[in-house]
Protein backbone atom coordinates (compact mmCIF):
# COMPACT_ATOMS: atom_id res chain seq x y z
CA UNK A 1 0.00 0.00 0.00
CA UNK A 2 2.77 2.24 0.77
CA UNK A 3 4.17 2.30 -3.01
CA UNK A 4 0.36 2.80 -4.00
CA UNK A 5 1.07 5.98 -2.08
CA UNK A 6 4.45 6.78 -2.99
CA UNK A 7 3.77 6.31 -6.84
CA UNK A 8 0.60 9.15 -6.47
CA UNK A 9 2.57 11.35 -4.87
CA UNK A 10 5.38 11.11 -7.29
CA UNK A 11 2.61 12.03 -9.53
CA UNK A 12 1.04 14.76 -7.91
CA UNK A 13 4.72 16.00 -7.44
CA UNK A 14 5.78 15.74 -11.42
CA UNK A 15 2.39 17.43 -12.43
CA UNK A 16 2.05 20.40 -10.57
CA UNK A 17 6.11 20.86 -11.78
CA UNK A 18 4.98 20.82 -15.07
CA UNK A 19 1.85 23.43 -14.63
CA UNK A 20 4.35 25.45 -12.36
CA UNK A 21 6.93 25.67 -14.86
CA UNK A 22 4.60 25.92 -17.70
CA UNK A 23 1.29 26.20 -17.98
CA UNK A 24 1.04 28.08 -20.94
CA UNK A 25 3.01 25.36 -22.47
CA UNK A 26 0.65 22.75 -20.78
CA UNK A 27 -2.70 24.26 -22.99
CA UNK A 28 -0.98 23.83 -25.77
CA UNK A 29 0.18 20.68 -25.41
CA UNK A 30 -3.23 19.75 -24.39
CA UNK A 31 -5.47 21.92 -27.47
CA UNK A 32 -2.96 19.34 -29.79
CA UNK A 33 -4.31 16.03 -27.78
CA UNK A 34 -7.59 17.60 -28.73
CA UNK A 35 -7.12 17.82 -32.51
CA UNK A 36 -5.77 14.30 -32.66
CA UNK A 37 -8.10 11.48 -33.65
CA UNK A 38 -9.16 9.55 -30.75
CA UNK A 39 -6.97 6.16 -32.06
CA UNK A 40 -4.17 8.47 -31.80
CA UNK A 41 -4.83 9.51 -28.85
CA UNK A 42 -5.62 5.25 -27.49
CA UNK A 43 -2.19 4.22 -29.40
CA UNK A 44 -0.19 7.37 -26.95
CA UNK A 45 -2.28 6.09 -23.98
CA UNK A 46 -1.43 2.30 -24.70
CA UNK A 47 2.36 3.34 -25.17
CA UNK A 48 2.46 5.46 -21.73
CA UNK A 49 1.25 2.41 -19.90
CA UNK A 50 3.38 -0.02 -21.72
CA UNK A 51 6.44 2.95 -21.07
CA UNK A 52 5.30 2.64 -17.20
CA UNK A 53 4.80 -0.94 -16.69
CA UNK A 54 8.12 -1.46 -18.11
CA UNK A 55 9.36 1.01 -15.96
CA UNK A 56 8.29 -0.05 -12.68
CA UNK A 57 9.01 -3.88 -13.82
CA UNK A 58 13.11 -2.10 -14.57
CA UNK A 59 12.75 -0.40 -10.74
CA UNK A 60 11.75 -3.95 -9.16
CA UNK A 61 14.54 -6.15 -10.99
CA UNK A 62 17.21 -3.78 -10.05
CA UNK A 63 15.28 -3.81 -6.20
CA UNK A 64 13.99 -0.61 -5.82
Amino acid sequence: MIWIVLALGLVAVAEGLVLALAPSRVEQVLAMLARLPLDTRQLVGMVSVAVGATMIALARWIGL
